[in-house]
């Protein structure tokens, strides 16, 4: 089968609703399909069930309750401006960027996210110390997910 004749069969499906052809010419054949976008509303997906943690004691007293959130970082939060692999320093044998208790000045390293074999530094946005450091070496990092903690 010549090659033109398979290039306009394609031209053609592309210009039509048709989804797939198949020719059969003497002894040779050819196959063209191609899919059509599915709508994400068509298949539904059920969000997972959550467990709900019962409290150890059935005690009602309002005056144990404590609504404050707990591990919350006090202090200017530096956040991972892309999805990635973050690392605390520019190779596995070297030192570490920087480390708790270390001060910053604006535009210092504190990291690398790769991504896309792409070595992104992040840099402090703000001048201070550091008092905690929210990730371990070489874990994947979301978008806007808090990496360090500056007093």
């Amino acid at each position: 089968m010549d090659i033109r004749k398979i290039k306009k069969l394609i031209e053609l499906i592309d210009g039509s609703d048709v989804t797939e052809l198949e020719i059969h010419e003497g002894e040779a054949s050819v196959r063209i399909s191609r899919q059509q976008p599915t709508a994400l509303a068509a298949a539904p997906v059920a969000a997972p069930a959550v467990a709900i943690p019962t409290p150890a004691s059935t005690s009602t007293d309002e005056s144990t309750v404590d609504d404050t959130p707990q591990n919350q970082p006090t202090g200017h939060t530096v956040k991972s401006p892309i999805i990635g692999t973050f690392y605390r320093a520019s190779s596995p044998t070297t030192t570490p960027f920087v480390e708790i208790g270390q001060t910053v000045q604006p535009g210092e390293t504190l990291c690398i996210v790769e991504a896309m074999k792409i070595l992104n530094q992040i840099e402090a946005n703000q001048a201070g110390t550091i008092t905690d450091i929210l990730v371990e070496n070489g874990q994947p990092v979301e978008y806007n997910q808090p990496l360090f903690v500056i007093s």
